[in-house]
């Protein structure tokens, strides 16, 4: 049987894609990128039929090569950076902007030979305190403060490091005030933004327009939070962004009109014209580019011209051919779509209905294609509702009923009625009322979700359900969509999915044992323990000045936490307060007296004692009742021991605080989360020797500004022996307390011979 040219140049395209991810790590040139391109030519030159095989893997694996090398050098990390750059995206974010800009010319501030080039920088994504008001096509020049692309290791979250890698995002970072940015030209006139400034004069509802801009324009940042949140919520996401829906009505419509100027000019051999297909064709890339090319709108426009082609009768390959193909030509055009969850949720569910339709008779008639749309999205809905889960960890338990209702009502109402207002805006008065309709089904639209999001909430289910209920939807949708499946099995199968949501996992933690996690958030401080019925939150992490918390990343709403110390009221500290006061439950908060939180709290004192689980918890300071400390002096210390095992967090004391309960530390001490995030102002000398931990943390901000831990902290603890660990280099770090087994520390950023060397 031959293979054709359509699933090789696919299987090549991964396997050079692949390659590239398992190699980055490799010392390799970019010249050595080149002799591999050119000796890729001189193969398919010698042996044109495998040649082109190894060409294909050899682009895939230089354009993604290309992404890691373009990356800021870490030589200028936290450097001042002036750059010429044009403005991509512009958004606003409460008291600032967040720009993704495409940097045209790239050198250090400082002119030195000794420092790197940054010259292969290409986007970068900052936020801009500042009073400037920034709109995309602007060229600025501008002196930024960078880093590379990086983010929080926390397990179970989402990476996002890996989602600026895949999106061509090369450094983040900050505008410098001084010196100002200066505008070098004005925005080119293009007709997207063209068609944003007219949209932006309507006298429409501010949230139709933000809808339209989304739905036609491909201008998916104008949505508020709100509008994601409904949409994940109700599993919809898909309806919104630029997709094959939008794409394939467009070049529908363009068809429809062109066929019928065919007939009416040339009625007797209108159907042998191909005119009409290639100027469907040229409307389809055109409507692509108008939506700015982004990547799910190129992955539509790439399926929708091979589907034309199809559909042309000029070739009529199978199915799966058409679908190999699509995924090689996408993998070629973007090599970075390999690593996004969109792209490979768009082919399986192409995949799943060429399945679930191969060998089927094409439905007619009204009722033939409803019943066509109802038993495609029914089977359609447990297997895209299994890879979102193991994909982003949720689920969407209204989903399947909602996408019968929303995908026609999308289709044929808002979609149509959205372009053809558009189209027909030149005429006065019916672009407006097309619009008018579209506002009003609009409303139909967002009321039908929010309806569902009242009964059915978006379901983050415990992690270690995640796999096996992903597991028992995909075995719900093979059990139901593949032929010949016994009736018993389905059954089976449907039961099994029914059941598992309310199946009580046992707990993960054995009695008299405590987890201790300290999470990755930055300069600032967040440990989670956790033993068999009880769970403590000891510092809630920072709060950014955008707002951001690293908090809401961490765990699923509607979470029940048994107590939160917060050890003082800095921002590093409490800052999170308010996400967990929105998402989450707290039975108990515990505070120094004194402390301005915005919630009520039992004092945190001297001598307090408790126990959970056979954990042992104690307070060793401040003392009771008033006192004329500061902030820092009068953080809560917290010791929790389990047998011979103990853990020590100081809060921020200074070094004269520590003296004074030193004599109340009991050795030894198993693990210590260091002082102040390492400063020099605590973890004196002699609490060092004192306490001589095994393990010592530190929960520290990359590049932070105070370059914590400082040197002599850190030599303090190495002259004592001490096993050292930064949520820096190591990301969140877990360890177990149990009087039976040493305390091993394990980390989300692994580094090669760490465990050896402690």
């Amino acid at each position: 049987m031959r293979l054709g040219v359509a699933m090789p140049a696919a299987l090549a395209a991964l396997a050079g894609g692949t390659f590239a991810w398992y190699s980055h790590t490799a010392a390799l040139s970019q010249r050595a990128f080149e002799w591999g391109f050119v000796a890729a030519l001189l193969v398919m030159v010698w042996r044109p039929r495998s040649g082109r095989w190894l060409l294909i893997g050899a682009w895939v694996f230089i354009g993604v090569q290309s992404e890691w090398g373009s990356r800021l050098p870490a030589g200028l990390s936290g450097e001042d950076i002036t750059v010429e750059a044009t403005v991509l995206t512009a958004q606003p974010l409460g008291n600032a902007t967040r720009l993704l800009l495409s940097v045209d010319k790239c050198h250090s501030a400082v002119n030195s030979q000794a420092r790197p080039s940054c010259s292969a920088l290409s986007k970068v994504r900052i936020t801009a305190y500042s009073d400037e008001r920034f709109k995309p096509g602007e060229v600025w020049q501008m002196t930024l403060r960078l880093r590379p692309p990086s983010g929080f290791a926390n397990p179970d979250t989402f990476n996002y490091a890996q989602w600026l890698w895949r999106e061509g995002i090369h450094a983040t970072g900050y505008l410098r005030q001084d010196p100002a940015p200066v505008r070098l030209s004005p925005a080119n006139t293009s007709l997207r933004q063209l068609a944003l400034d007219f949209l932006a004069q309507q006298t429409i509802d501010e949230r139709t327009k933000r809808w339209l801009a989304a739905l036609t324009l491909g201008d998916s940042e104008q949505l508020t939070q709100d509008d994601w949140s409904l949409l994940n919520a109700t599993g919809t996401t898909h309806l919104v962004v630029i997709s094959g829906l939008h794409v394939g009505l467009v070049a529908s419509f363009a068809l429809l009109l062109a066929r019928l100027a065919a007939r009416l000019t040339t009625p007797t051999h209108w159907r042998m014209r191909t005119w009409p297909w290639w100027l469907a064709a040229v409307a389809c890339v055109g409507y692509a580019a108008l939506a700015g090319m982004a990547p799910p709108a190129m992955r539509a426009m790439v399926m929708t011209l091979i589907g034309l082609w199809v559909l042309s009768g000029r070739h009529a390959p199978g199915p799966w051919q058409a679908w190999w193909l699509a995924l090689a030509l996408v993998l070629i055009v973007d090599p970075l779509a390999l690593w996004r969850p969109g792209m490979w949720l768009s082919f399986v569910a192409v995949a799943w209905l060429i399945l679930i339709w191969q060998g089927r008779q094409r439905p007619k008639g009204v009722k033939g294609w409803c019943w066509a749309l109802v038993r495609s999205q029914l089977l359609l809905a447990p297997l895209m509702a299994a890879a979102v889960l193991v994909a982003f960890g949720r689920v969407a338990p209204a989903a399947p009923l909602i996408n019968l209702v929303a995908v026609p009502w999308v289709s044929s109402v808002m979609v149509p009625s959205a372009l053809l207002g558009w189209l027909l805006s030149p005429i006065p008065g019916v672009g407006e009322a097309l619009w008018w309709l579209f506002e009003q089904a609009l409303g139909v639209f967002h009321l039908l979700l929010a309806l569902a999001v009242q009964h059915w909430p978006l379901w983050e289910p415990d992690r270690p359900l995640t796999y096996p209920l992903a597991f028992a939807l995909l075995l719900l949708s093979l059990c139901w969509g593949l032929p010949a499946v016994l009736p018993g099995l389905r059954l089976s199968a449907t039961a099994l999915v029914l059941a598992l949501p309310w199946w009580s996992l046992p707990s993960s933690i054995p009695p008299n044992t405590l987890r201790v996690s300290v999470y990755d958030v930055g300069q600032g401080q967040l440990i989670e323990l956790r033993s068999e019925h009880y769970r403590l939150l000891y510092d809630t992490g920072p709060r950014f000045r955008s707002g951001f918390m690293p908090l809401e990343t961490l765990w699923s709403p509607g979470q029940r936490f048994d107590q939160v110390i917060v050890s003082h009221a800095d921002n590093d500290h409490a800052g999170g307060i308010r996400a967990l006061l929105a998402d989450h439950r707290v039975r108990q908060w515990m505070a120094p007296a004194g402390e301005a939180l915005p919630v009520s709290s039992h004092d945190c004192q001297r001598g307090q004692r408790w126990q959970r689980d056979g954990v042992n918890y104690r307070i060793l300071w401040p003392p009771a009742g008033d006192n004329d400390f500061s902030a820092n002096d009068r953080s809560c210390v917290l010791e929790v021991s389990v047998g011979e095992q103990r853990l020590l967090i100081t809060g921020d004391v200074g070094t004269q605080v520590e003296r004074r309960f030193l004599g109340e530390v009991e050795r030894p001490v198993s693990v210590l989360v260091a002082g102040h995030h390492g400063s020099g102002t605590s973890s004196g000398i002699q609490f060092v020797r004192h306490a001589a931990p095994q393990h010592v943390i530190f929960s520290a901000g990359r590049g932070n500004a105070f370059q914590h831990p400082v040197d002599d902290v850190v030599r303090r603890f190495r002259q004592q022996g001490s096993c050292l660990w930064n949520t820096v280099h190591d990301g969140a770090l877990r360890f177990w307390l149990n009087a039976a087994h040493p305390v091993q520390v394990e980390t989300t950023r692994p580094l090669p011979g760490r465990r050896n060397q402690c």
